[in-house]
């Protein structure tokens, strides 16, 4: 059962599970929007097919909440402030090492090999922008919080691991992660105007209690 967190005629907010699909691939593995689409044909009895507009999305180990738009209205006010930058992601990630400088700005130009699902950083790369503190160190583990300023796809993986500090848990860009290891990274608070009635809506949620986030929490 998934996680909702807030609902209204407009806008359903929920928890991502980890290692669950955001959207239908040629897995033919179950995904998060077609779950979300039989839930809400089934507790209000829809005929047809349910409108659920996806905005943005969350790599399949990653989990964390989420805003999906009921309405065509909704998706395209709230598509607007993610292109305009209006809609604020913050996640938390357990990094490898501790670092001298506490909190900055990492920017690098990110480009996706699609025939690997990998993406590198390139010149001819789009533009990668993210806002980092770290909260606390645990030998040798440090708890980033990391503020989102363009949503690239592996934007976060990439960048910490380029810097030799790879995620707990990364199979794709961390050399020393095991087999079955959770990625540690989880989008905690979600922030963005009502498409409706403009009210600022800020949601957060914690991850949850297993390791490595237990050192921490």
């Amino acid at each position: 059962m998934i996680d909702i967190i807030y609902e209204d005629n407009h806008l359903l907010v929920v928890e991502k599970p980890a290692n669950l699909l955001v959207q239908k691939d040629n897995t033919n593995d179950i995904d998060l929007l077609t779950v979300l689409k039989q839930d809400l044909k089934k507790r209000y009895q829809k005929p047809g097919n349910v409108h659920l507009g996806l905005l943005h999305r969350l790599d399949r180990p990653v989990g964390g909440i989420m805003v999906f738009a009921k309405t065509s209205k909704a998706a395209s006010r709230l598509s607007n402030q993610i292109k305009n930058h209006q809609m604020q992601k913050k996640y938390y990630a357990i990094v490898e090492g501790t670092f001298q400088k506490k909190k900055g700005t990492m920017i690098d130009y990110l480009k996706k090999d699609e025939k690997k699902n990998q993406v590198f950083i390139r010149e001819d790369g789009k533009e990668s922008i993210l806002n980092y503190q770290i909260i606390k160190e645990h030998e040798e583990y440090s708890l980033v919080d990391i503020d989102l300023k363009t949503g690239r796809s592996h934007q976060i993986r990439v960048q910490f691991s380029s810097r030799n500090h790879p995620l707990y848990g990364d199979q794709k860009y961390n050399k020393h992660s095991k087999p079955k290891e959770q990625i540690a990274l989880y989008a905690y608070e979600l922030s963005f105007y009502h498409p409706i009635t403009k009210e600022l809506l800020t949601f957060r949620k914690k991850p949850k209690q297993i390791y490595p986030w237990t050192l921490f929490f």
